[in-house]
Order: structure tokens, then C-alpha cells, then sequence
């Protein structure tokens, strides 16, 4: 188990040649909603997460708790999935030099030495099948602190974190 805690958003425009990027390719359904209770193949991976707002918790996180599937499993729930299957890819992207202020991160040399490993990422999701043209950027970090302190990319239209217009296991449900 953990507590996820990430940002969410929206991207006025992609300022990388995104052939050049690590990516995977995703395809996820949900088994419920609330909580979040999703199966997930990941490249040549497969998993089922659940999702829910921790209780008690005031902030963004959310426990997840994962577990590893093996292919006919995954199969076999892949039936089982309601509205819409979601289909995308998803770019490895390095964070934004000017995410964080220098001073913060004086103050924070544990955060510097992960944004200098290359563990804080932008994972920008270029949706396919039913949401092509929806093209949405996440950034996970270590905790809420850094969450609050982070400064969005300047190729980032708006933060829309918590909009449930923009959670996958909401687009799941969408009518078209």
C-alpha cells in the first residue's frame, strides 16, 4: 500500500519531439468507480489497483494498493469492465528545470537529489480510441509539501488537479 500524490493537467502544447521520449503504451478499464477499482496492461504488464481517497486525509493523496496480474487474469476481468475501455500513450518526460524554487530546494536536499535522479517525472498520457485528442500531463511526488511547491511547466495550460472531468475512472463512465 501507498499514498499516491499527484497533480493533474491540462497541456496547451507539447514542446518536445515526443519519438524521443520513453513511452508506454497503456490500456485500462475499471471494474468500479468509487473507490477505483481498475485493471491495467502496461506495455507487457499487467495489474489491478484500488483507489480511494484515504479517510482522514485532507490532502490530494490517495492509498493505492497494487496487485500484479498475469495475462489471462487480466483477460478474463477485461469482460467484466464497464463503459469505456481507456486506451493511451504515455511519455516519460523530465520534470521542468524552474518546477521548484532554488531556495526550496536548499532547504529540501532530499527532493533535489530525486529531481537529480530523475525519479520526479512528467507523465504526459496522449489518449487514443474514444478520447483521441485528450492529451493530459501528471506529476507524482513524495509528498504533499512538494506537491504544493511545485511550479507548473510553462507548456502547461492548467492545473486541474482533483477535476473529476479529468480522472480516467470519470472518462470511463462518459457517454458518447
Amino acid at each position: 500500500m501507498g499514498i499516491e500524490i499527484e497533480k493533474k493537467f491540462l497541456v496547451r502544447e507539447i514542446p518536445y519531439d515526443l519519438q524521443d521520449m520513453p513511452c508506454r503504451m497503456i490500456e485500462q478499464g475499471y471494474l468500479n468507480v468509487h473507490p477505483a477499482v481498475r485493471i491495467r496492461k502496461e506495455d507487457d504488464k499487467y495489474y489491478m489497483t484500488y483507489k480511494a481517497t484515504k479517510e482522514n486525509y485532507e490532502g490530494i493523496g490517495k492509498t493505492e494498493y497494487n496487485m500484479p496480474l498475469d495475462e489471462e487474469s487480466y483477460c478474463h476481468l477485461r469482460t467484466k469492465v464497464d463503459g469505456n475501455v481507456i486506451t493511451k500513450k504515455r511519455y516519460l518526460i523530465p520534470l521542468n528545470e524552474d518546477g521548484f524554487e532554488k531556495d526550496y530546494l536548499k532547504k529540501r536536499p532530499e527532493l533535489a537529489e530525486k529531481l537529480g535522479k530523475g525519479e520526479i517525472i512528467i507523465e504526459l498520457d496522449v489518449f487514443e480510441g474514444v478520447f483521441s485528442g485528450r492529451i493530459l500531463a501528471e506529476v507524482e511526488f513524495p509528498d504533499e509539501d512538494a506537491a504544493k511547491n511545485y511550479r507548473m511547466a510553462a507548456w502547461f495550460e492548467e492545473d486541474v488537479t482533483g477535476d473529476t472531468r479529468y480522472s480516467n475512472s470519470q472518462m470511463s463512465r462518459e457517454k458518447f
